[in-house]
Parts: C-alpha cells; structure tokens; sequence
C-alpha cells in the first residue's frame, strides 16, 4: 500500500503548526491513519511536543531543514512506517525554507514513486504578510527574508490563505484576486485553520489529489536564500519550572508579553516565538508572530508546582543577544517565586543551505 505524503510549507508565523494538527484531527476522523514530520535547525521543538500532547504519532528531524538532510528525512518517513500502517504522512519544513520542489518534491518523486504518493506541494501564508507584500512592502522584515517568502509562493503548487477570520470577505476576495494574478500557475485556496473555515475543501483537494506534485521550480538565488535565513537568531529552550501553586496561565502570557514588549521597544522583527508550558497532564500554548498584538494564547495548564517550559523564537537579532534577553525574561517574570533549570538550550544562526539533492527539471 502506498503513502501519501503532504508538505505544508510557508514563512514562519504563517500557522502551519495549528493547521497541521486540525488536518491530522479530521483525516483520523474520516478513518486515515496519519502521521506526522516536523523539522527544524535544533532539537526541543514546540511543534513536536504539541502535535504528541494532541495524540499525534510525530516524529522530528532536527539538526538540519529536510531539503540539506533529505536522507533524514525520507528515515523519519521509513520510522513513522515502520511503528504502523499509515495512511498519509503530514511533513512541516522549516519555516524560513524555500526551494522545496527542486530539492524534495522532484527527489522523492524520482527515487519513491514505488511506494510514496506526493500530494501538490502547499505554501500557506498569512494574510497581512501577503498583503504587505503584494504592496511591496517587506512586512517588517529583512529583504532577504521576504525574498524567501517570495520563493516559497513561486514555487507553491497551492497557495493557501490562512487566517480569514481577520479579514472581511471583501477584502478577502481581493486578496485572492490579487493571488491568482500574481502567482498564475497556483491554485488558490483560503482558510482559517483557527476557526476551521475552508479547511474541509483545501484537505479534501490535498489528500485526494492525482494531480503532479512539484509542477514548477522556482529560481533561487542562495546567496540572498542564505542572507535571509542568516538574519534571524534561533533559540530552543527547554526549562523546568517549580514553585507554589504557580498559575503557569498568566506565566505564559506574561512571558509572552515581556518578550513582545522588548522586541517591540527595539523595533525587531519576529519570525515566530512559541512557548508551550506543561503541568499535570495540561498545557497552555502560545505565540507571537509579530508585534505583541499578534500574540494569541489558547487551552489552560492550570495551577501546579512544577511545569515543564519549552520555547522557540526566531527574531532579527544575533542568536546570542536573542538567547541573553529570552534569560533575563525568563528570570524576571519567574523572580523568586519560581526556580528553574535548563534541561536544554541552544541558539545559532543558520549557515548556507547545502541540499543534498537540486533538481533544474520537473521529474513527470
């Protein structure tokens, strides 16, 4: 029996993480058994911690982007497959990742049609971003990474318009419009992975679809590609918090606003921050994909002594200048009440994309 594989990509903040543990809700309603593939440049990810707090069968390549460790990749395929029979296999690439169909779509297309079917490759994006761009505008961001935007929706065989539900439906089919113009060889969808509009159409398309996958490539220049990954500073962190009936809740939104309020004083872009904090069996979640009116909490770890804290945070900043200002936050909101050891913590800035495999033609 074969697999179907389905790559969601998209610049970091887009909200791939929400709409991949809806998508993998409603395929394992429908009967599907699915799994999922999340992937960053270090260990300790939100992403994974939260798909397996979510009953998801989750497996992580970490260390490297699937497109520069695509032999990790098609393993993490292999484990998911060999711990059960799945039915389709959800993979999250690392946000700030482009050239995806030259350097996975076509690879796994050549070396595993035997026994992967590889649905259309999806670039979800959020609305304000796109909007910004589409203007000519950067979103707040360094050139280069919205060159890496830019590349993610060229070589898009979806597109998808995440976050509706901030947007009115005017201004919406506007923006679809302005989609389909710009990006010709796309099909667009829209969607909000939040409140579930639109999902139940985008997934049926994707999960079904017979379609060629990886039916363009874009051109990528890799030493702007290289930049505008370069710009950001990467923090994974995980820590162990203990004190008295702590409310880890307003911990968490503390945090978060701390960490806005600083970045915000210093007019630094953020690629994404997200905190998960575990205690007894729950968790609270959140993140900032902007300014600090971006923040959005959801669910409730309650009140406890002990939680576990993990955060990610991608910002326009040295790794270590991002490392020491997510420490002194850390520090002042937990201040004498809460102690805290760090179980893990690393901080980098992402060197030059080397794939292990680049096509220049599409594999039919």
């Amino acid at each position: 029996m074969k697999t179907r594989i389905i790559l969601v990509g998209g610049f970091l903040g887009a909200g791939k993480t929400t709409l991949l543990w809806e998508m993998a809700r409603k395929l394992t309603e429908q009967g599907k058994r699915v799994g999922l593939i999340t992937n960053d440049q270090a260990s300790s990810l939100v992403d994974t911690a939260f798909l397996e707090l979510s009953g998801g069968t989750v497996t992580e390549v970490s260390g490297s982007c699937f497109c520069c460790n695509f032999n990790g990749f098609t393993d993490a395929i292999s484990h998911l497959k060999a711990k059960k029979e799945l039915d389709i296999i959800i993979a999250e690439p690392v946000g700030s990742c482009t050239d995806l169909s030259a350097t996975i779509i076509q690879p796994l297309k050549e070396k595993f049609n035997h026994d992967l079917i590889i649905s259309p490759l999806s670039v979800l994006v959020d609305p304000k971003r796109l909007d910004d761009i589409l203007n000519g505008g950067t979103s707040g961001l360094h050139e280069s990474a919205t060159y890496i935007l830019h590349k993610q929706l060229d070589e898009a065989d979806i597109i998808v318009i995440n976050k509706i539900d901030l947007l009115s439906s005017d201004d919406l089919e506007k923006l679809k419009k302005r989609v389909a113009d710009k990006w010709a060889l796309a099909t667009v969808f829209a969607l909000s992975a939040k409140s579930g509009e639109g999902i139940d159409v985008w997934l049926d398309d994707v999960s079904t679809s017979h379609l060629n996958a990886g039916t363009h490539l874009a051109e990528v220049d890799y030493a702007i590609y290289a930049e505008g990954e370069a710009v950001l500073g990467w923090l994974n962190t995980t820590r162990i918090l203990q004190g008295q009936a702590i409310h880890w809740d307003a911990i968490a939104e503390k945090l978060l606003k701390s960490l806005a309020k600083q970045f915000d004083a210093s007019n630094l872009a953020v690629g994404h921050v997200k905190l998960l904090i575990e205690s007894d069996n729950a968790y609270v979640i959140g993140n900032l994909t902007g300014k600090q009116e971006s923040l959005n909490i959801r669910n409730r770890a309650g009140i406890g002594d002990m939680a576990k804290m993990t955060l990610n945070a991608r910002v326009e900043m040295s790794p270590e200048d991002l490392e020491r200002i997510v420490s002194e936050v850390v520090s002042d909101v937990c201040g004498t009440e809460i102690t805290q050891k760090v179980e893990a913590s690393k901080c980098l800035q992402p060197g030059r994309p080397n794939p292990t495999y680049r096509y220049d033609y599409v594999v039919i």
